[in-house]
């Protein structure tokens, strides 16, 4: 269900949507997440960087990004956000493009997903797509492990409270 709040302060305190993700109380390791502010104050993405080499690296990061975001403009061949954060996370500065995309059918509980994989020139990094109905389009990377179908079962809207400033 997405949803609107005004805010007044330049650094959003939390989404103004839901944010789709695996719980963090599911992950054995460390969990960091990043909000990109709007200069009106709201949110234009939230990141979700999920660790689990001890703090040598992100193993994945996924992505919400609603729809006028800009992290969302990538040109021809460039990787989306999400990929160019996992690779400044992975202190790794080598130039990563898009090399092809293909679209195919994956469910998630009951419904149908159309998931964009894309296949990057760096082949550790994994990387699909998907738009949601409330056209958040979400993007999950992940380094050196393959994305399998599994993985949507685990994705579930993360309660709010969890990206609240305090």
């Amino acid at each position: 269900m997405s949803f609107l709040r005004r805010r007044s302060s330049a650094t959003p305190a939390g989404p103004d949507f839901d944010v789709l993700a695996m719980d963090p109380g599911d992950w054995p390791g460390n969990l960091g997440a990043g909000l990109l502010p709007a200069p009106d104050g709201s949110c234009q993405g939230v990141f979700l960087r999920y660790d689990l080499f001890g703090g040598r690296g992100p193993a994945m990061i996924i992505g919400n990004l609603p729809k006028g975001s800009p992290a969302r403009e990538t040109a021809e061949g460039e990787v989306p956000f999400e990929v160019a954060q996992l690779l400044i996370a992975l202190e790794n500065e080598e130039d990563v493009t898009v090399v092809s995309a293909e679209d195919m059918p994956v469910m998630q509980g009951d419904n149908l997903l159309i998931v964009r994989r894309l296949k990057l020139s760096e082949s550790r990094i994994s990387c699909v797509q998907f738009d949601r109905s409330d056209n958040v389009l979400v993007t999950i990377a992940a380094w050196d492990r393959p994305i399998t179908d599994d993985l949507y079962a685990l994705l579930k809207p993360l309660p709010a409270e969890l990206f609240q400033q305090v």
